[in-house]
C-alpha cells in the first residue's frame, strides 16, 4: 500500500526534521537525507545535489514538493524513511536531546490522519485500513501492533479499520497465507485453532505426552489464554470506545493487553519461520 503524499503532509513532514528553530545538532543529518534520498531515487530534485546550500527543512520540502508532482511513489518511500530515522534517533521521546517536539508531532498525526494513517505518539505509522492489506505488508503491520500491546498499549486491543482484534486479525491473516482465503464465518476458537494447525502449533486437541518438548505445553497455554482474551473483548462496535466488557478491571485489562500481543507476536514469529 503506498504511503500517499501531499502537500499537508509534506509542511509535517519538513518540520519533522528541521533543527533551525533549537540549539545545537538534532538529527537527521543533512548526510542522512543525503542518503534517504538517494535510495528513494530522488538525487536529481534535491537541492544540494544542484549546489544550492539550504537547511534540512526547505531541503527535505522541496524534493517531496518536487515528488507530489512526478513521483508519489518514490515521496512515500522518503517519507516513511525519514520518519523511521526520526523515530530511531529518539525523535518522538521527550527526554532525547533529538525529541522534535510535541505541536510538531501533533501537526504530523493531523496530517497522517487526513490521509488515512495512524501516526502513533511513538512514531509508529501504519494505514487505518488494515484490511486492504496483505501478505507481507500486513504481517508487519500486525506485528507492529503486537509490539504495543506487549507494552500495554490499549488502542493496540481493536485494530483501527477493522472489526478484529489482534488475535483474531492475526489467525485471519494466517490461515489466508498458507491456504489463500480463510473462514469468514468462524468462530474465534474454530479460527485459532485452524492458525495453530496451520503453524504447527499444539492445542488442548492434541493428546499431551510426557515425552513432548516443553515449548507444545505453553502453545496449549497460549490457545487458551486467547480464547479467555476474545472472551473478555467488548464485542458491540470496532473499536470506539473501551475495547474491554464493562466488568473488566485495569489490571486485567492490561495483562489481557499483553498477553495478546505476545501470543500474536509468536505466530507471526512462526509464520515467518515457516
Amino acid at each position: 500500500m503506498a504511503l500517499p503524499i501531499t502537500d499537508h503532509i509534506v509542511a509535517a513532514v519538513s518540520k519533522m526534521v528541521d533543527d533551525s528553530q533549537v540549539e545545537g545538532y538534532r538529527e537527521p543529518s543533512h548526510s542522512d537525507i543525503e542518503f534517504y534520498v538517494s535510495r528513494a531515487g530522488l538525487t536529481d530534485a534535491d537541492p544540494k545535489a544542484q549546489g544550492q546550500t539550504v537547511g534540512k527543512a526547505k531541503r527535505v520540502r522541496a524534493i517531496l514538493s518536487w515528488a507530489i508532482d512526478n513521483d508519489q511513489t518514490a515521496g512515500g518511500k522518503l517519507v516513511e524513511s525519514l520518519i523511521a530515522k526520526v523515530r530511531a534517533s529518539g525523535g518522538f521521546r521527550d527526554s532525547s536531546a533529538n525529541f522534535i517536539g510535541a505541536d510538531v508531532i501533533a501537526r504530523a498525526v493531523e496530517a497522517f490522519d487526513s490521509e488515512g494513517y495512524i501516526l502513533s505518539s511513538d512514531g509508529a505509522l501504519r494505514p487505518k485500513n488494515l484490511e486492504s492489506l496483505m501478505g507481507r505488508e500486513l504481517t508487519v503491520a500486525l506485528r507492529d501492533y503486537a509490539r504495543r500491546a506487549q507494552k500495554g498499549s490499549e488502542d493496540a486491543a481493536l485494530l483501527s479499520g477493522t472489526s478484529k482484534d489482534l488475535l483474531e486479525a492475526t489467525a485471519a491473516h494466517v490461515i489466508r497465507t498458507k491456504y489463500g482465503s480463510y473462514p469468514q464465518q468462524a468462530n474465534f476458537p474454530a479460527l485459532l485453532g485452524q492458525a495453530f494447525i496451520a503453524l504447527e502449533m499444539a492445542t488442548p486437541e492434541d493428546p499431551p505426552s510426557s515425552t513432548e518438548s516443553p515449548y507444545r505445553v505453553m502453545e496449549r497455554g497460549m490457545y487458551q489464554s486467547a480464547v479467555g482474551v476474545n472472551r473478555l473483548r467488548n464485542k458491540e462496535g470496532s473499536g470506539h470506545g473501551r475495547p474491554w466488557v464493562a466488568s473488566l478491571g485495569v489490571v486485567e485489562a492490561e495483562a489481557a493487553i499483553e498477553l495478546a500481543g505476545v501470543i500474536a507476536g509468536y505466530m507471526l514469529d512462526k509464520l515467518d519461520n515457516r
